[in-house]
C-alpha cells in the first residue's frame, strides 16, 4: 500500500489549499499600504512642536522617493543574489523565479518623473501642465539629475526585458549615483565627501534589502522544485548572511558619518527630538536595530543542523522591516534638514 501525498492540484479542487496564498497576498497589500503611509502622514508627526516647515506636498515627495529607493532595491537585489547563488555548487538554477526587475523599473520611472515634475514646478507640487518648465530641467543641477534618473530607470527596465539583463547594473547606478550627488548640492561643506558616504550607504542598503528578497523568492522556488534543493538553498542563505554582515557594517558606519556631518556630536541628543529630521532618524535608528535583532536571530538559526532553513522565517519578518527601513527613509529625505547648531 502506497501513501500518496495529495498535490497542489488535488487539493485546489476543495479550496482550503489556496487559502494560504490568499491570505499571503493579503499581508503583502496590507505591508504595502502601512509602508505608504509611513512617508505621507509621518510629516505631521515629525514636525509637530518643533517649529520648523516643511515644503508644500512633502508627504507625496516622500512617497514618490520611497517608491524610488524601493524599485532601486529590487532589480539590484535580483543581479546580486543571482551572483550569489551562481557560487552555491548544486544549485538548481533553472528554476529561478519570475524577474521582477520590468516591475521595478515601471514604478521606478513613474517616480522619477513625478520628482522630476516637482523639480520642474520649483520644487512645488504642480497642479496644472502649464506650471511645469520642462525646459528649465535642462538649466539646473537638480533638474539634471531629476531626467537622469527618469531615464535610467527607463534604460533599466528596457535592460531587464532584454537577453541581458545583467546590463541594467549600469544604468542602475547611475540612479544611485544621482541620489547621491542629489542629496548634496555644491553649497554644502565637503559635498564630494557627503555624496561618497551617500553613494556607498544606498549601494548598500540596496544589495541588502534587495538581495535578502530575491534571495528568499529563490529558496522558495528551489523547495517547489525539488526537496533536494534544501541544501542549496541553506548554503545560499549562509552566504547571503556572510555577506551582509559586511554590509552592515559599511551601513553603519557611512550612516553614523553623514548624522555626524549633519548634527555635530554636541547637538545630536537635542536634535533627535527636537528636530524632524532627528525624530525620523531616530525612527530609522530603531527600526534598523529591530533589523539587526531578525538577521542576528536568523544567522543563529541557520547554524542549527536540524533545519537550517528555518532562518527563513526571522529572515522573511527582516525583509518587512527593511521595507519600513526604506519608507522611512524616503520620508527623511523629503524633511527639513537638521540645525547646525555651533
Amino acid at each position: 500500500m502506497t501513501l500518496i501525498r495529495p498535490t497542489a492540484e488535488a487539493a485546489g479542487a476543495s479550496g482550503p489549499a489556496r487559502r494560504p496564498a490568499a491570505g499571503r497576498a493579503v499581508a503583502l497589500l496590507v505591508l504595502v499600504a502601512v509602508a505608504a503611509l509611513i512617508p505621507l502622514l509621518g510629516p505631521r508627526s515629525a514636525l509637530d512642536g518643533t517649529g520648523e516647515a516643511a515644503a508644500p506636498g512633502v508627504g507625496g515627495i516622500a512617497l514618490l522617493r520611497a517608491a524610488l529607493f524601493a524599485a532601486l532595491c529590487v532589480p539590484v537585489g535580483e543581479l546580486f543574489a543571482a551572483r550569489l547563488a551562481r557560487r552555491v555548487p548544486g544549485a538548481p538554477l533553472e528554476h529561478a523565479p519570475r524577474s521582477w526587475a520590468p516591475y521595478a523599473a515601471a514604478v521606478g520611472f513613474v517616480a522619477a518623473l513625478g520628482l522630476a515634475s516637482v523639480v520642474a514646478t520649483g520644487n512645488l507640487l504642480p497642479h496644472h501642465l502649464s506650471d511645469m518648465d520642462v525646459g528649465g530641467l535642462y538649466r539646473s543641477r537638480d533638474g539634471k539629475l531629476a531626467l537622469l534618473e527618469v531615464n535610467a530607470f527607463l534604460a533599466a527596465g528596457l535592460c531587464a526585458l532584454s537577453r541581458r539583463p545583467a546590463a541594467q547594473v549600469w544604468p542602475l547606478a547611475a540612479v544611485a549615483l544621482a541620489e547621491a550627488l542629489r542629496a548634496h548640492p555644491a553649497p554644502e561643506h565637503g559635498p564630494l565627501v557627503g555624496s561618497g558616504l551617500t553613494l556607498v550607504h544606498v549601494t548598500c542598503a540596496a544589495l541588502w534589502t534587495g538581495g535578502l528578497l530575491h534571495v528568499l523568492r529563490m529558496l522558495r522556488a528551489w523547495r517547489a522544485s525539488s526537496e533536494a534543493a534544501d541544501a542549496a538553498g541553506a548554503a545560499l542563505l549562509g552566504l547571503y548572511a556572510r555577506v551582509a554582515a559586511v554590509l552592515f557594517a559599511a551601513l553603519t558606519a557611512t550612516g553614523v558619518w553623514s548624522a555626524l556631518r549633519r548634527m555635530p556630536p554636541g547637538t545630536v541628543l537635542d536634535q533627535l527630538t527636537a528636530t524632524s529630521y532627528g525624530r525620523t532618524l531616530l525612527a530609522k535608528l530603531v527600526l534598523v536595530t529591530a533589523v539587526a535583532v531578525l538577521a542576528l536571530l536568523a544567522r543563529l538559526r541557520l547554524r542549527r543542523a536540524a533545519d537550517r532553513l528555518g532562518a527563513c522565517v526571522p529572515a522573511r519578518a527582516e525583509v518587512v522591516a527593511l521595507g519600513l527601513v526604506v519608507a522611512v527613509s524616503g520620508l527623511l529625505t523629503a524633511l527639513p534638514l537638521p540645525i547646525r547648531w555651533s
